[in-house]
């Protein structure tokens, strides 16, 4: 196995132990996610099935610059929702955001740009905070995923050997 497919499936491997983990806070621990924490998950699972595909394609030169243009890319999006959910944890409870109803109402009952909107924004149950290790929330610990994922999609751009 060439070293770029073992990069790039050791960063599918990443998303997917983070998709167990968000799975786990809500099916066991029976955290319910709120707009941004779902945002963030799509965006986890867009980055690893990329990983994945440029595991399976294991691209050359510049294969390896678009994969991991799109990865970081994206994992730029990423970073800014889950700074912005830390940021709206830290307001003061005067300034946070009211509660949204439902995402299941949501759905179905406002248009797409609003869900959207509303997905991206974050909400009043947004700022709450359910879990802390180490000094950071849940949301906390995604930003240093996303900034590793990063770091591991950008490798593939500066690494002479692989090209």
């Amino acid at each position: 196995m060439t070293r770029v497919r073992v990069i790039f499936l050791l960063g599918f491997m990443g998303c997917f132990a983070l998709l167990l983990v968000a799975a786990y806070f809500q099916f066991i621990e029976e955290l319910e996610p709120c707009p941004l924490c779902i945002s963030q998950r799509i965006i986890i699972l867009a980055v690893g099935v990329i990983f994945l595909v440029a595991a399976v394609h294991n691209p050359r030169q510049l294969g390896l610059r678009i994969y991991s243009g799109f990865i970081v890319g994206i994992v730029l999006i990423g970073a800014s929702v889950s700074a912005r959910h830390v940021w709206l944890q830290n307001l003061p409870a005067d300034e946070v955001p009211e509660c949204s109803p439902g995402l299941a109402y949501v759905f179905e009952n406002f248009p797409l740009v609003e869900t959207l909107k509303l997905m991206l924004n974050g909400t009043g149950e947004c700022a709450d905070i359910a879990w802390i290790f180490l000094g950071l929330t849940i949301p906390g610990w995604t930003f240093v995923a996303f900034m590793v994922l990063g770091l591991v999609g950008a490798f593939a751009i500066v690494d002479k050997k692989w090209r």
